[in-house]
């Protein structure tokens, strides 16, 4: 059996706060405001893969209202969430994922992240894909005032 999930994560920008986005800190006069340490890409990555599972979403598992999960790295929540899909019987087959944001420019650090996220999964690099886009200076994401991330996943049981 073969399944797709999509997810879709936004945080804000705010100064006095690391940048971590696909598991690595990139070196930026803002970071995201979160609960945990925001990484925008590695949480809509984890809402795919679990709505791929039919397990409901990452505020479920890891509620940020919970003393637990307060400034948890986000490469935990990854991979809790590979070992949960696990758990009833899948594997991720693929990532396609896309960051929203004006600056920092995010192509230079996409090999990092690849990296990054196939140690954390478990998987080859060659099945994850991170792209990178701007809003043309349009929305909350244009105006600099947040981040969002699209993802969709493949899972196999």
């Amino acid at each position: 059996m073969i399944r797709v999930g999509m997810g879709f994560d936004v945080h804000k920008l705010v100064e006095g706060r690391d940048l971590w986005l696909g598991g690595i800190k990139i070196g930026h006069s803002m970071g995201l405001q979160g609960h945990s340490d925001a990484d925008v890409l590695l949480h809509a990555v984890s809402d795919a893969l679990l709505g791929a599972a039919n397990m409901r979403d990452i505020g479920f598992h890891f509620p940020d209202t919970s003393a637990k999960t307060l400034d948890m790295d986000s490469k935990i929540i990854l991979q809790r969430v590979v070992e949960l899909i696990g758990e009833k019987g899948y594997k991720v087959i693929n990532v396609d994922a896309t960051i929203c944001a004006e600056q920092p420019k995010i192509n230079p650090h996409v090999p990092a992240m690849k990296a990054c996220m196939s140690a954390v999964m478990g998987i080859d690099e060659d099945q994850i894909s991170i792209k990178a886009t701007t809003t043309e200076r349009l929305g909350f994401t244009g105006r600099e005032e947040g981040m969002a991330a699209y993802a969709v996943c493949l899972i196999e049981k």
